[in-house]
């Protein structure tokens, strides 16, 4: 056992011995105490959702047998405060280093840039690195040094860097443990008994870990991805490369995703395999998404909870949550978005398109406020990611300069046609459905009634006419787009004729609630319309109905199931505030909603209130070097650069300036989750 002078290399979402720069650091350096705090608090209201602390769980004890081979054992700390528990762990072990990999988000930058400030007042080295990207956020910019505001131009700069990205690292042979005596292990506690009966069977989809990780991406590389161009959209098999909740934990290297999958481009190249090659430029693309995600996050670190184009801040949502509920729980009448949400609460998991046909579902027909779906994609998902998810309900919600336009509304029906032809998928989520023949499955409202007798079907009772009907949603959402604009171009007005000084703050403003059982709250400021009263919390809410043993996907071919024992009384059913027409046969164009009263109720945010004294804290730092280096001794801080970067979000079709963005020119504060300009740059 080495004495003191030994390294702490700290443990977040970098669970793997391969290609770990922070590790590998700490291992060139001598003894190495490895450590992983857990402090879910810290997170606020995106405390780790269910599924997502049974990877974890099972991910350290991977993480822990495989450090125990090379040496050293994983030091786990339970804590409400990462920064004291490291604090506490240096003294105790007599480090003199620590090491440790970069992360994007808001909250992260900030406690990372904390953690640097504190120990090295102390007398500690304090080194990061880059081991989630190819690149550095702050390393790709435009011909003029500025960040990029599409993808497409981001992605393409990316592939052109004048040198490619690091090639990843191989596992240590061997570690030298540091004296961990008197840093005792924490027993971490990541589900509860319930929560236990209710993973049981996720073992039998998945595989945590960074070796199975590796196992994963081989066998994607070798089967599916020659096809992936042709078979990426399909829903009811598995084409898809399910690394996702691989790369959320850091279980594998983006780098050595991005290396192999290169490496098979050439080769396929070499062959003339032209569709190899596409399948290869689209899985880099879904690789490149990942990577826009972190760069739009710290470049914009309000992004998961403000839109990026500013004239959304005046869109009047719908909020009910008879058509939240109905939509969690798949009740909405429509067989592939109720398919979907089914599959996600048993199993955690949803295709990439399916997610996209849900959400827009969500925004676009119910025109619920996105944050509620963001929030409950993070609640619910195995691989619930922050960046991610805040860009792809961002592109939904029209609010990227490059995402989908909001009056584009994705029918479900035609959708089905492309991610589930032969309606297997609907079939196996919703057994009510499994006995209608292809030509109905996504339409049954439209199939005859001696059709929907024969396959057992009574629509509005075993399962729901839709919820809203497509032609009625069309004509509410061209509504609610014109009392935004009209909105925005009143509050313009205002401000230019000097009788308002904008909106400032919006947390100054009263927020559109989240609903009570999902412990969701709402900071933005926006028009709100149809707000039922909030019902009473019950915990059959969240329930699935008819589940069956046979939806368990073994071996990666269909998805596991979380088989739960509910009673009859507590099936979900469809809302009772909602209102749906008698006649099954017939499109249902219901747009009626209750008018009530808007809810103004404000909740403390824990998690600004964190960031706001983080930020405060932080102040004390001198600003004077600016200096960023590529392989460590920087926590990337962010900083805005000489032209504002949400200046470039700009759309002269929907009459926001080409100068200067509305969020920028007319609210300066509402970019802002806190004062980023008090942090300094690092050297």
């Amino acid at each position: 056992m080495s004495g003191g002078g030994c390294s702490i290399v700290w443990f977040r979402r970098d669970l793997r011995v391969e290609d770990n720069p922070a590790l590998a650091a700490g291992v060139r350096a001598g003894a190495v105490v490895a450590v992983f705090i857990w402090a879910p608090e810290e997170e606020g209201q995106y405390y780790p959702g269910r599924v997502s602390r049974w990877w974890l769980k099972q991910s350290l004890a991977h993480l822990d047998s495989s450090l125990r081979s090379l040496g050293t054992p994983l030091i786990t700390k339970r804590s409400t405060n990462s920064v004291s528990s490291l604090l506490e762990v240096v003294k105790s072990t007599g480090a003199t280093q620590l090491f440790f990999n970069h992360l994007y988000d808001p909250l992260s930058l900030v406690r990372d840039h904390r953690a640097k400030e504190v120990l090295t007042a102390q007398g500690i080295t304090v080194r990061s690195f880059n081991s989630d990207l190819l690149y550095e956020p702050w390393d790709v910019n435009d011909a003029h040094g500025q960040p990029f505001t599409t993808f497409s131009a981001f992605w393409e700069r990316c592939l052109s860097m004048p040198y490619d990205p690091q090639a990843p690292l191989l596992p240590p042979k061997r570690i030298i443990p540091g004296d961990a005596s008197r840093c005792p292990c924490d027993m971490l506690v990541f589900e509860d008994d319930l929560e236990k009966a209710s993973n049981a069977l996720l073992s039998r989809a998945w595989s945590p870990g960074w070796s199975n990780a590796d196992k994963a991406l081989t066998a994607f590389i070798n089967g599916p991805l020659i096809e992936y161009s042709k078979n990426r959209r399909k829903a009811d098999s598995a084409t898809t490369s399910f690394l996702s909740p691989h790369l959320h934990f850091g279980e594998v290297s983006v780098k050595k995703v991005f290396h192999l999958v290169r490496i098979k481009q050439v080769f396929w190249a070499n062959e003339g395999n032209k569709a190899g090659e596409e399948s290869v430029n689209l899985f880099l693309k879904s690789i490149g998404l990942r990577e826009y995600s972190r760069y739009i996050s710290f470049n914009h670190p309000y992004s998961h909870e403000r839109p990026l184009l500013g004239h959304l801040k005046f869109f009047p949502w719908v909020v009910n949550e008879g058509y939240f509920k109905a939509w969690r729980q798949g009740r909405t009448g429509y067989p592939l978005v109720d398919a979907g949400m089914r599959e996600l609460w048993a199993t955690g998991w949803l295709h990439d398109r399916i997610r996209v046909v849900v959400s827009s579902f969500f925004v676009k027909v119910l025109q619920l406020p996105w944050r509620w779906g963001m929030k409950y994609f993070w609640d619910t998902l195995l691989d619930a990611d922050l960046e991610s998810d805040a860009l792809g309900w961002q592109y939904i919600s029209g609010t990227l300069p490059d995402g989908r336009e909001f009056d584009r509304i994705d029918n479900p029906q035609f959708e089905g046609y492309k991610c589930d032809p032969n309606g297997e998928y609907v079939r196996r989520w919703l057994p009510e459905l499994a006995r209608l023949p292809t030509e109905w499955i996504h339409h049954p409202w439209n199939a005859p009634e001696y059709v929907l007798q024969a396959a057992g079907i009574e629509l509005g009772s075993n399962y729901p006419l839709p919820i809203v009907g497509i032609d009625a949603a069309k004509v509410r959402l061209q509504e609610a787009l014109i009392q935004m604009w009209q909105q925005e171009a009143a509050s313009r007005a205002a401000i230019e004729n000097g009788t308002e000084e904008g909106l400032g703050d919006s947390s100054e403003s009263a927020p559109i609630a989240f609903p009570q059982d999902t412990h969701m709250e709402e900071r933005l400021a926006e028009p709100v319309r149809n707000n039922p009263p909030h019902g009473t919390r019950r915990y059959e809410d969240q329930m699935v109905p008819s589940m069956t043993a046979s939806h368990v996907r073994v071996e990666e071919e269909e998805t596991s199931s979380d088989l739960r024992n509910s009673a009859a009384d507590n099936r979900a059913e469809v809302p009772t505030n909602v209102t749906t027409q008698e006649n099954a046969r017939e499109t249902v164009n219901q747009g009626g909603l209750l008018n009530v009263n808007r809810n103004t109720r404000v909740q403390n945010n824990a998690t600004e209130m964190w960031l706001r004294n983080a930020a405060e804290d932080s102040t004390a730092e001198s600003s004077s070097s600016t200096r960023r280096e590529r392989d460590g001794g920087v926590v990337p801080v962010w900083s805005p650069p000489a032209s504002n970067f949400s200046e470039q979000f700009v759309d002269d079709e929907n009459g926001i300036g080409a100068s200067s963005s509305y969020l920028q020119r007319q609210h300066p504060q509402s970019h802002q989750l806190m004062n980023w300009t008090r942090l300094p740059q690092t050297g």
